[in-house]
């Protein structure tokens, strides 16, 4: 019988170094931690170096090999894992998620920097209130927000305040891949993030 629990953390056969982000950087490293763990298996983790997606992992913050997060896809629901998704199809948003409830406010709120006359601002809004604008404003577009993390994404201001970046996947430059095989990955991601939105409001960290 397979030992599972001892497969899932055996971190000796963890080969991806896209998986295990550093935290050396975060000052209140328990914070970042929980707020982090509000987003395991709601947002998708992209890795670079094996050009794939994974939707179905689980968040690790094994005591032994220091300041470390390690990403865990379920070994066992392969399905779970989109394979062949370029770089090239991967982008910055600027946009990052803050918990609402260190700045006095309720839920999640997403914030952008906003040059302007050669100042540097920071806009703030309540998570799903930005998120169906941005939504909106991407579907006149003809394009779809689809949101992803990547190896950095989980950072902090002022050592005070974990954050989380958005990158998000352009599925339209994944030529190589049939009209099906997008549609998949573009309603995969669609649903988690609906779930999401759903949730917000309340999500506790």
């Amino acid at each position: 019988m397979i030992n599972m629990k001892h497969q899932e953390i055996d971190l000796s056969r963890q080969a991806n170094p896209d998986l295990v982000w550093d935290l050396d950087h975060i000052a209140r490293r328990e914070l970042a931690e929980r707020f982090v763990k509000v987003f395991e298996n709601r947002l998708c983790v992209y890795s670079e170096s094996v050009r794939q997606l994974y939707t179905n992992y689980n968040l690790h913050f094994p005591s032994d090999i220091g300041r470390k997060m390690v990403i865990l896809p379920n070994p066992y629901a392969f399905h779970d894992t989109l394979h062949d998704i370029d770089a090239l199809a991967v982008r910055r948003t600027g946009l990052y998620i803050l918990p609402g409830k260190l700045l006095g406010k309720p839920g999640l709120l997403l914030t952008k920097r906003v040059e302007d006359k050669n100042q540097s601002t920071l806009k703030t809004m309540p998570f799903k209130k930005a998120l169906a604008q941005i939504i909106s404003n991407q579907k006149k577009l003809g394009d779809v927000f689809l949101p992803i993390l990547i190896k950095g994404d989980l950072r902090e201001f002022g050592q005070q305040m974990p954050s989380l970046h958005l990158h998000r996947l352009q599925v339209s430059k994944l030529s190589h891949l049939s009209t099906f095989e997008r549609e998949d990955i573009q309603n995969t991601i669609t649903r988690k993030l609906l779930m999401l939105y759903r949730q917000a409001d309340d999500l506790s960290y």
